[in-house]
């Protein structure tokens, strides 16, 4: 136990002195964040409570702010209920399913046990006067499994362009356009087929054999350098969609086109730049993208578009000045880059699109995890881009557009990990199933503007997303709200700003 504790110290130790050094040579030193490890500030229950207001209605205001589209959206959705029958309004039902994802509910059961306690119910109807009685959740789960889930998506869709058109996100731009990231991932695996619209797959060897049956899902997010990640769109794989008589199933690429082609309708003049993985890199997908006016930039492995390397080994020797030194926090980069490389595809390769290829090669110093040794650690990035490259835009394109690609990457595990509990089903039935992955990622935008608004930027600090999201969910699951305050608070005038 000793050693252990001086080889800690030790290697904090060395830490420090490889920070002083970095400094000493002009790098820029960052520190991840961590969560103070401290006794509660606060002194009385009055701080607390006051706190605890502060909190919890500023987190409501901010999706109070998205109500009208929300309502104006929703309300145009076709509810297919006996009228007659009708006990909750079809938009109540939606914003009931929204705030059971933004409270972090990990089921209809849980939601339906915690959100309809007397306590948690007043207080929702003190913050949101137009809820009224709390619906049973297996109400809301019967409507989604009879509507059009991606009706519920076009709520979404709309709550993003108004904050576009609103100018949210203008200072995040990369080279002048929204950075879009597109990534697949698996929602949930079964042995049983529970819908035909199930992709499957064989699993295990020899006699241990057997079907799994899987839902994947394509997402577009906007991707910004700052790591917000904003839901956008969801493209579900279905194996209706795949040619059934040669038992062809649906595939990413397959659903990357559907999801261009609505993306493009959805956003027919919004310049847009693409953050694509090493699936992409090929004639078709290049070729949608200039059909739609989109820039680019896609990750390139060393195994794909074998010419455009050839092509990119016989030019770099020529292209003399196409060679860029840069530290970027604390990385030293060396960028390489050949543009307007012809790349011929298609039947007799008679189709060809003009590409323009770049290398990252950066170093970078760090202390061992098992020892107290300074060890240089090594990557290389290589990209495929639509606009050539030069000195001036390397960095604004690699660094803050396509190196933040893994937003979309985060964005999903925070989705799977995080309390949004993305791998759930909470229905099994396809259409509600659906329905509950729309609003769990309009739950999740929610919140995202609410870790990013300035006015809550430093509790979100000292709290962490989770702890500030379990903070105002406690808050409003007890007796902290004094009525006529959070009345005041709600009726002053709000603006969302974010940091």
């Amino acid at each position: 136990m000793k050693e252990i504790k001086e080889l800690r110290g030790q290697r904090n130790k060395a830490a420090r002195q490889l920070r002083e050094k970095q400094k000493a040579h002009g790098l820029t030193v960052t520190l991840k964040a961590a969560l103070p490890n401290r006794k509660s500030k606060y002194k009385t229950v009055g701080e607390e409570q006051k706190a605890r207001q502060d909190a919890a209605t500023e987190h409501v205001k901010i999706f109070r702010a998205t109500l009208p589209v929300l309502l104006n959206r929703l309300s145009k959705i076709k509810d297919p209920r006996n009228p007659r029958k009708i006990k909750h309004k079809h938009t109540l039902l939606m914003i009931y399913g929204i705030l059971t994802f933004v409270f972090h509910m990990s089921s209809r059961r849980q939601a339906n046990r915690e959100m309809t306690r007397p306590m948690f119910m007043e207080n929702l109807k003190l913050l949101f006067p137009e809820l009224g009685h709390l619906p049973h959740n297996d109400t809301l789960m019967r409507l989604l499994a009879r509507i059009d889930g991606g009706q519920i998506e076009d709520t979404l869709i709309e709550l993003v362009r108004k904050l576009i058109r609103n100018k949210k996100f203008l200072r995040y731009l990369v080279d002048n356009r929204y950075p879009i990231a597109i990534d697949g991932t698996q929602k949930c695996v079964r042995d049983m087929p529970w819908a035909e619209q199930c992709l499957k797959r064989e699993v295990g060897k020899g006699e241990d054999t057997h079907m799994q049956y899987y839902v994947y899902v394509l997402e577009a997010n906007l991707a910004f350098a700052d790591g917000m990640s904003i839901p956008l769109m969801s493209e579900f794989l279905s194996y209706t969609q795949g040619d059934t008589d040669t038992n062809k199933q649906d595939c990413e690429i397959k659903a990357f086109k559907r999801l261009a082609k609505r993306l493009k309708q959805e956003f027919a003049h919004l310049p847009i730049i693409l953050l694509l993985d090493g699936l992409y890199p090929n004639g078709p997908i290049v070729e949608v993208c200039r059909k739609n006016h989109w820039d680019f930039m896609i990750v390139l492995q060393d195994n794909s578009l074998k010419s455009v390397w050839e092509e990119y080994e016989g030019l770099k020797g020529l292209e003399s000045n196409n060679h860029f030194f840069m530290t970027w926090g604390n990385r030293k980069q060396h960028f390489d880059w050949v543009n307007y490389i012809d790349y011929y595809y298609g039947p007799h390769e008679r189709k060809k699109q003009t590409l323009h290829m770049v290398i990252c090669n950066e170093t970078w110093q760090e202390v061992a995890k098992d020892s107290v040794e300074i060890v240089t650690k090594k990557s290389r990035h290589v990209w495929i881009s639509d606009k050539p490259l030069f000195r001036k835009n390397l960095h604004e394109r690699c660094n803050l557009g396509a190196r933040h690609r893994w937003g979309i990457e985060s964005g999903i595990l925070v989705e799977k990990h995080h309390g949004y509990h993305y791998e759930h089903l909470f229905s099994y039935n396809w259409n509600a199933m659906k329905g509950y992955h729309y609003l769990m990622r309009l739950g999740h935008l929610i919140n995202v503007l609410a870790i990013y608004s300035e006015r809550l930027v430093k509790i979100v600090g000292e709290l962490g997303v989770r702890g500030f999201i379990r903070f105002t969910r406690s808050t409003i699951s007890g007796p902290w709200l004094d009525p006529l305050e959070v009345q005041k608070r709600l009726a002053a005038p709000f603006q969302l700003r974010l940091i």
